[in-house]
């Protein structure tokens, strides 16, 4: 017995500095750095994207704080969130039960129907749901939940039932035995991937024949196509800063014409592909995106969300910055305040975030 809790003091201890890790991962990318600053690049890059957004118009928006409540819970950061076609908001928080100030569990998936009233929670318990990072809803209403820590994709059809696991989880007994028992560690920070497995996986979309496209993460750093049957069949993309490179890509969305948009969020662009993985064309007039979503229509229009800054940028299909609004002012932070978007229409943006944990409905009113 107190070997089993030594051991489990130590996994705690384990998990706690890299959880700490994390933190300062995301401080050092949003400065550009390891902590220093931000690099002569990054500040050529942000004086770049303020002389542009200096010359572009400045949308008008109304921000409007979803009343949200789950009985007899709180919801805590609201870091995916997607709706149905029949107009429910699914919310996938980091929020839990489990009480560990670090490494504890945070991830719960709520439904709530179109007057915003708690449905309920889908896959309770589930051994995937981990650290939530995203949740994506599908033409055919199947929910798809994105869990970065379990590295874990489950697919739910419309009744809440599991119908498709991609990647799977590391297994704690075998966490404990290698680097708690035996003291080994991944000196590699930033490995090359492997087929059927993901590494921190952020965000989910489909092309119009149904085949699976993730952006695929904090550490394998690449794009990653999947057949509907859940057959991997290719993936592009190392870390770095190169053409077929990613540093962080955290979202991706896909248009009407299987155009692939994955938010390269460190590298301060948008990548374009075909179904193939071809890259067409680069985007870099977002600021840092975190997030994109495409709007639905005979026109589309593709919307990015820089969390650094909390502006959301309006684009063309070409690449033409058409417009930017700034959000999430008087709430208290200052980082983190755009995680996941959802693009309802040309007017209408669902926002979730990791730090006011708060959904917000922004109707943008004119501007562009």
């Amino acid at each position: 017995m107190k070997r089993i809790v030594v051991v489990f003091g130590f996994f705690l201890f384990a998990v706690a500095v890299i959880g700490v890790g994390t933190l300062s991962q995301q401080r050092a990318q949003a400065q550009g750095g390891r902590g220093r600053g931000p690099s002569p690049e990054l500040q050529a890059s942000m004086a770049r994207q303020a002389d542009l957004e200096k010359s572009t118009p400045q949308l008008q928006i109304t921000e409007e704080v979803l009343p949200l409540v789950v009985p007899g819970h709180t919801i805590g950061e609201t870091e995916g969130v997607s709706k149905n076609s029949k107009g429910h908001l699914f919310v996938y928080s980091r929020t839990g039960t489990s009480g560990i100030s670090r490494g504890g569990t945070a991830a719960e998936l709520f439904e709530f129907d179109d007057k915003l009233k708690f449905v309920k929670q889908w896959g309770p318990d589930n051994y995937a749901a981990s650290f939530a990072h995203s949740v994506r809803v599908d033409k055919y209403d199947n929910v798809w939940m994105v869990d970065e820590g379990s590295n874990m994709i489950v697919k739910f059809d419309p009744n809440g039932m599991v119908k498709m696991t991609l990647g799977r989880k590391p297994e704690a007994i075998d966490y404990l035995e290698e680097f708690v028992e035996r003291g080994e560690k991944r000196e590699e920070r930033f490995p090359v991937g492997t087929m059927g497995t993901f590494n921190r996986e952020t965000d989910i979309t489909w092309d119009s024949h149904d085949d699976i496209y993730v952006s695929d993460g904090y550490g394998n750093s690449r794009l990653v196509k999947i057949r509907k049957d859940g057959t991997w069949v290719k993936v592009i993309g190392t870390r770095g800063s190169g053409p077929d490179q990613f540093n962080t890509p955290h979202g991706i969305a896909s248009d009407a014409n299987d155009n692939i948009y994955v938010a390269d969020r460190g590298n301060r662009r948008i990548k374009v592909y075909d179904t193939d993985l071809n890259l067409k064309k680069t985007i870099d007039v977002v600021g840092a995106p975190w997030t994109v979503c495409t709007t639905k229509g005979p026109t589309q229009y593709l919307y990015s969300g820089d969390g650094n800054t909390g502006k959301i940028y309006k684009v063309d299909m070409n690449g033409k910055l058409l417009g930017w609004a700034q959000t999430s002012l008087g709430h208290g932070q200052s980082s983190c305040l755009i995680h996941e978007i959802h693009c309802e229409s040309e007017t209408v943006i669902y926002k979730g975030d990791c730090s006011t944990w708060t959904v917000e409905k922004i109707t943008v009113k004119g501007g562009a």
